[in-house]
């Protein structure tokens, strides 16, 4: 049975797309820092296999010992979604050093920690996706870390793409341009279709990146 790890799996998104890859008979890795956030989601997924894991993806080795711990008790990943994110209003100035680390930290290092962990062993099978959720396309003053933090993965996805694509690692960003409601044009079902879409192309038909925009895909 294939996996998929989900780091920064809480409502909403990271919910949504556990759901859709349930959906195939994938069984699911939940990472997330509240135990009771692990239990809200992994209790939407019924008979699904799951296993929950706590740890702040800001500290390094938790991370990767959550990560080495889904792979012993489900198997290698096939698929990580790297969900986790800082999303805050602040103006340029706004926010003192140490708050741009943390938002840093959560929006892109420790994105580069679980692709860095994973991505060696899928390319040595020569397959899986590393699918890293993206926002902003345009670079906002009101959210300047969270603007800074998903050019940060366009670039991180980028780096990742040219380094482990030629031996068969897919690695894409989803990029959200909205708030995530359900009910709305940014409902997270169907943005959760779109990790599903983008570890089901073939290679020839890769894309790195697909903007949720609201409108009709």
């Amino acid at each position: 049975m294939p996996v998929v790890v989900i780091i920064g799996a809480g409502p909403g998104i990271g919910q949504s797309v556990a759901r859709r890859f349930a959906r195939e008979g994938w069984s699911v890795a939940l990472v997330a820092r509240g135990g009771k956030t692990l239990e809200t989601v992994a209790d939407t997924l019924g008979a699904t296999p799951v296993v929950r894991l706590r740890a702040d993806a800001t500290d390094a080795s938790a991370l990767r010992a959550a990560l080495d711990a889904a792979a012993a008790e489900l198997g290698p990943p096939e698929v990580v979604v790297y969900n986790a994110a800082i999303i805050q209003a602040d103006s340029p100035g706004e926010l003192s050093v140490d708050a741009h680390l943390r938002a840093w930290s959560v929006n892109v290092i420790a994105a580069l920690t679980a692709a860095a962990h994973v991505a060696p062993a899928m390319a040595e099978r020569g397959r899986g996706s590393i699918i890293i959720t993206g926002g902003m396309p345009v670079p906002d003053p009101r959210y300047v870390s969270l603007s800074l933090g998903k050019a940060g993965v366009r670039a991180l996805v980028a780096l990742l793409a040219t380094e482990y694509g030629p031996s068969g690692v897919h690695v894409a960003t989803v990029t959200v341009d909205g708030p995530v409601a359900p009910g709305t044009a940014f409902d997270p079902d169907d943005i959760a279709e779109h990790y599903w879409r983008l570890h089901t192309q073939t290679p020839q038909r890769w894309q790195h990146e697909i903007v949720h925009t609201g409108l009709a895909e």
